[in-house]
């Protein structure tokens, strides 16, 4: 989904796998990626994932961004 400036706009997660079991997967969003024009992807981390795992993800529809979230509404 391209944003305002017409890049698209990916998001990264950190695959974490619980210490229980029965073991589960929890997708910890730490930041996001932009394609550009040529094909390359800048990603921008909010966070350092300890496992070095990520995975970029197209944003998910429901998902509010930045330019349709409410001021205090997650």
């Amino acid at each position: 989904m391209p944003d305002q400036n017409g890049r698209t706009r990916l998001n990264v997660f950190s695959p974490v796998e619980s210490g229980k079991e029965p073991k589960r997967t929890f997708w910890l969003r730490v930041g996001n990626a932009y394609v550009n024009r040529d094909g390359s992807i800048n990603v921008y981390l909010d966070a350092f994932p300890m496992n070095g795992r990520l995975q970029l993800r197209e944003p998910d529809e429901k998902e509010p961004t930045a330019d349709t979230a409410t001021p205090g509404k997650a």
